[in-house]
């Protein structure tokens, strides 16, 4: 079972041949996202030029998709995940602490949703962004690129 992330969802919405075909061999797998992945694709959608066109584009490839959604389970997980990454990865001082900001250590806030759903039920993420190979190695998941 697979869990899209939103660049492999830009690509297979922009026609990517190798995610296309790498969708289409997968047969009768479970294709999914999660609600976090569909709010970045609307506000990319949103804020683009072709506004309309491109929010009926991001409409049509979801009615294909499961999506997940954020539930307690996902919040407790991603709570713990990021307690895990900023021991991993925060400053040791306690001043300084304070004052990081996940995205000071390169992760995404919505990057520790995602995988916290990956993780919750046992999904193989699928991205190409840098970011999760970081938070994996605080909390392993199956993580996967298809280009």
């Amino acid at each position: 079972m697979f869990l899209l992330d939103t660049n492999h969802c830009s690509y297979a919405i922009l026609g990517n041949i190798q995610v296309l075909e790498h969708l289409a061999n997968l047969g009768d797998e479970l294709i999914a996202t999660c609600t976090i992945v569909k709010g970045e694709l609307i506000d990319m959608a949103a804020r683009s030029q072709q506004r309309q066109a491109n929010l009926a584009l991001i409409q049509r490839f979801l009615v294909g998709l499961y999506i997940y959604p954020i539930d307690g389970t996902t919040a407790d997980i991603y709570g713990n995940l990021k307690a895990a990454v900023f021991d991993r990865y925060a400053p040791k001082d306690k001043a300084q602490r304070r004052r990081t900001n996940i995205t000071q250590l390169g992760i995404g806030e919505n990057d520790l949703w995602i995988a916290a759903v990956a993780l919750q039920h046992q999904l193989t993420l699928v991205t190409t962004d840098q970011d999760f190979q970081r938070i994996q190695a605080v909390q392993p998941f199956d993580l996967e690129s298809w280009l």
